[in-house]
C-alpha cells in the first residue's frame, strides 16, 4: 500500500477527516514523522517505544552510558514553544532533549514573540521551522499542532511536530506514557491485555483521557469504567470511537462501587481553566476524590495513576502505599518522550546495539 502524506492532501480535506484517517498521514513505516494524535499510534509502535525508552533508561544509568546517549542527536536543534502553562511536559521533552544532546531553545510566554506585533500564530512557528530541527508544542487551540504539522509539509522544510497538548482534543505523549506506566505497573501478570480501567474526574475536558483511552483499544480484552459528575462525564465521540473498536465500558457516578473491578484507577483534576462561568463551582466532586479510606477497597495489585497536577483528587497520605504509581508516570514521561524524539529521527538502531552490547557483557 502506498504511504500516505500530509504534502499529498489539501489542509480541508485532511481537517474533515475523521481521526483514524489522519492518523495513516503521520507514520511512515513505523516511525512518526510527526506525533499529534493517539489515533496514528497501533500496539507494535507502541510496544516498540516502550521497549526502546526501557533500555535508554537502562543505558543511562552509567557514566558511558549517557556520554553515549549524548552523541546520538548532537547535531539537532529543537524548539520548545510552549504557549500553554506547564511544569512536567516541558521538563520531560527539555530534559529528552538532553539527554540526546539535542540543544533545546524555548518560547514559554506568546507575549515575547513577535505576535504581539500581529504576526499570526502559524508564520510565528514557521519562523521557528527555519532555524530548528523539530517542534515540540503544546498550545490552547485544539487542532493547532495538526495545522503546523500540515503547513510545514507543504514547505521546502518540514520539520516533525510533536503534539505535547492540544486544547481539549488531545495529548498523545501523555497517553504514551500511560500506556507505559500501565506495561510496568502489569509486568508478569499479562501485561494490559484482559485489564479493567477505570477513569475518574472530569472526563469531558480532560485531554489526557481521551487520549489514553483510544490507545487502550490497541489491546485485547481491555474493558473500561467512565466515573465522573453527569456534566463532566466522557463524550459521544470518545464512546463512538470505542464502539467502532469494540472496546466494552461502562458509565456511571457511583466511584466507590467500582473501585474494587479496577486494575488501574486513572485519576484526574477539574479542569476549570476551560469554565465559562464557574460552572465547575457548583458541581460536588469530593465524592471522586481517593482517599486513604478507599485503599482497602483497592485490589492488592492494582494501580493507582494521576497525569497530575494534583489538587486533593488524590489525598497525600495516599502517596506512600505502593500502588501509587502517580510519581512513576512522572519519570516514565522522559524516558517515553526520549524515546519518541529518537525514533522520528529515526536513530533507534544504535541503541539497540549499545544495549545489546552492555547486556552481553
Amino acid at each position: 500500500m502506498e504511504q500516505k502524506r500530509l504534502s499529498d492532501i489539501g489542509w480541508g480535506e485532511f481537517q474533515k477527516m475523521g481521526l483514524t484517517g489522519k492518523g495513516e498521514y503521520l507514520n511512515h513505516r513505523q516511525r512518526p514523522v510527526h506525533t499529534l494524535l493517539a489515533q496514528q499510534f497501533d500496539r507494535p509502535m507502541l510496544e516498540r517505544l516502550c521497549d526502546l525508552a526501557t533500555k535508554i533508561r537502562t543505558i543511562a544509568r552509567t557514566r558511558g552510558g549517557m556520554q553515549f546517549l549524548q552523541t546520538l542527536l548532537s547535531e539537532k536543534r529543537a524548539m520548545l514553544y510552549f504557549a500553554q502553562p506547564s511544569t512536567r511536559t516541558f521538563l520531560s521533552f527539555y530534559t529528552a532533549c538532553q539527554t540526546l544532546g539535542v540543544k533545546p531553545a524555548e518560547v514559554r510566554d506568546t507575549t515575547t514573540s513577535s505576535e504581539v506585533k500581529g504576526e499570526s500564530p502559524e508564520d510565528t512557528v514557521r519562523t521557528f521551522s527555519s532555524f530548528v530541527d523539530m517542534i515540540i508544542m503544546r498550545h490552547p487551540v485544539g487542532g493547532f499542532a495538526e495545522r503546523i504539522a500540515w503547513l510545514l509539509s507543504h514547505t521546502d522544510r518540514e520539520v516533525p511536530v510533536l503534539n505535547a497538548g492540544s486544547g481539549k482534543d488531545q495529548h498523545p505523549t501523555q497517553a504514551l506514557l500511560d500506556i507505559y506506566t500501565l506495561q510496568q505497573g502489569f509486568d508478569g501478570r499479562g501485561g494490559i491485555d484482559g485489564k479493567t480501567v477505570l477513569f475518574v474526574g472530569d472526563l469531558a475536558r480532560g485531554r489526557t483521557v481521551r487520549s489514553l483511552a483510544w490507545l487502550l483499544t490497541c489491546y485485547e480484552g481491555v474493558r473500561a469504567l467512565f466515573v465522573a459528575p453527569e456534566p463532566l462525564q466522557i463524550r459521544e465521540d470518545v464512546l463512538r470511537q470505542l464502539d467502532r473498536a469494540g472496546m466494552p465500558y461502562e458509565i456511571g457516578t457511583d466511584f466507590e462501587r467500582f473501585i474494587p473491578e479496577a486494575d488501574a484507577i486513572y485519576m484526574t483534576r477539574i479542569q476549570d481553566e476551560w469554565d465559562v462561568s464557574d460552572e465547575s463551582k457548583t458541581l460536588n466532586v469530593e465524592k471522586y476524590f481517593f482517599t486513604r479510606d478507599h485503599l482497602p477497597m483497592l485490589k492488592r495489585d492494582a494501580i493507582l495513576m494521576h497525569p497530575l497536577p494534583r489538587r486533593r483528587e488524590i489525598d497525600a497520605e495516599v502517596d506512600a502505599d505502593p500502588r501509587a504509581y502517580y510519581w512513576r508516570q512522572v519519570r516514565n514521561g522522559m524516558w517515553i518522550r526520549t524515546a519518541l524524539i529518537l525514533l522520528t529521527f529515526q536513530r533507534e538502531a544504535e541503541v539497540d546495539r549499545y544495549y545489546e552490547d552492555l547486556t552481553r557483557e
